[in-house]
């Protein structure tokens, strides 16, 4: 699958209906965007079965927010609609294809349990 360029509007659509999304939090402007954008792109080709999306964080300002972008890039690997690792910085491709076969070995009802105590644990406070 290519990249896909994300919007707010396409947001929960994305995230509902792909069990494994990968965001690329970038800007024009940015030189480490631009020279990790390639490296994307390529091992996006490597893994059709995972949702490979680049944000715009001038154009999807309330996106980068959802995320707590600070800085960019900024990469973002999501498994069924939980976000269980962000990095900001270029990463290495390696670096990025090690990330996904850890996001490929996950266990997700662990995961999804730990969110929950999480969540329980918040909402006590």
């Amino acid at each position: 699958m290519a990249v896909i360029n994300l919007t707010l509007a396409q947001f929960d659509e994305t995230i509902n209906n792909n069990d494994m999304v990968i965001l690329d939090f970038w800007a024009e402007w940015c030189g480490p965007c631009k020279q990790f954008g390639p490296v994307f792109e390529e091992i996006s080709e490597k893994h059709p079965d995972i949702v490979f999306a680049k944000v715009n964080v001038e154009e999807e300002q309330e996106l980068a927010g959802m995320f707590q972008v600070r800085s960019i890039p900024t990469i973002a690997l999501m498994r069924e609609k939980v976000v269980v690792y962000a990095n900001p910085g270029a990463i290495p491709g390696s670096n990025l294809e090690e990330a996904i076969a850890q996001l490929r070995g996950l266990d997700m009802q662990k995961v999804h349990e730990d969110v929950a105590k999480s969540q329980q644990a918040d909402s006590a406070e």
